[in-house]
Formats: structure tokens, sequence, C-alpha cells
């Protein structure tokens, strides 16, 4: 009697768990080279649970420290990379390091190393982004990922002086 309750138990808590619905949003772009690099690349952007997490590989960059953020606008058109406009930065405040005190743009993702193959990877999540969302102080549709060729001094204003924009997607669906 005790296996039979048991296992209905569990099979009523399976059921209910299979019942709830969980959101998950996915987008996966290539990185086009911008600047005269020869860099290439994919970058992943899922959301979870109100959660987004940016995964990136990117190739063919000179070995170091590299910068990677979100800018304003989804279009990589220009040669330099500079059509993407400016980084994202909905709430208005000064460039930094990611939830520094003293403020950050929402698309001030950080640094990354580059090992001697020019291979550089990357994995950030945030609650404080969403893909396709009402929210515009949210919402990274619409947007663009750019690769920097030098590093974000996290200090530098408005941008963190990282050099040219090696490698551009935007973030459509």
């Amino acid at each position: 009697m005790k296996k039979t309750y048991f296992l209905l138990l569990t099979l009523i808590l399976i059921s209910l768990l299979g019942c709830q619905e969980i959101k998950v949003e996915k987008i996966k772009i290539n990185l086009n080279a911008k600047s005269n690099s020869k860099t290439s690349g994919k970058v992943s952007l899922t959301e979870r649970n109100g959660v987004v997490t940016l995964e990136a590989n990117i190739y063919g960059l000179e070995p170091g420290t590299h910068a990677i953020h979100l800018h304003d606008k989804a279009d990589c058109s220009s040669s330099d990379g500079k059509s993407t406009g400016g980084h994202w930065n909905p709430t208005f405040e000064p460039h930094g390091a990611w939830q520094n005190d003293t403020g950050f743009h929402r698309g001030d993702i950080g640094n990354f190393e580059a090992n001697n193959q020019g291979h550089g990877m990357i994995k950030f999540s945030t609650d404080l982004w969403c893909i396709g969302c009402e929210d515009p102080v949210k919402n990274i549709l619409g947007k663009a990922v750019i690769v920097h060729q030098g590093a974000d001094d996290l200090t530098s204003q408005p941008s963190g002086a990282a050099g040219a924009r090696v490698s551009c997607a935007g973030i459509i669906n």
C-alpha cells in the first residue's frame, strides 16, 4: 500500500510540474568582421525564466583582452561598425563596470580574453535584459553585439576607450 501511495504521489507531482510553462526564447546570430579585421563567430542569446544568457565564441582576434558590448541599433551595415550607434544605455547612466554603484550602461558587458590562436569566449547572464518583452529598458531585440579591438577600461566616458569595432551582429528575430 505504501508503494502504491508513493507511486501515485510521484505521478501527481510530475504531472503538476510538467504543466508549468517555462518560457524560453533563443536567438543565434553570426558575428561579421568589421574595421578590416578577420574576426568571425557566433552569439547565442537565451532567455529562460526571466534571465538572459549571452554566450559568444569569437575567432580571428588578436591575442589579449577585448571588450564586448550591446550597442543601440542592429545596423551592422558600415565597414567600421559605427552604424550601430553608441552603447545601449536606456537608463542614461555613465559608462562603467556591470552593476557598478556609480552607474553602468545596460550594454556594458565587459571584457574577455582571446588565446594565442585568437579564440575568445564569454558567457554572461542577467535579469536586466529580456528578448522581445514590452519593457524598453530591458528589451535587447533591435540592438547589436559589438566586439572591440581592445579592452574596456571601465571608466572612460562614454564608451570605455576599447578601440575599433572588429565584429558586429544585429540582435534580430
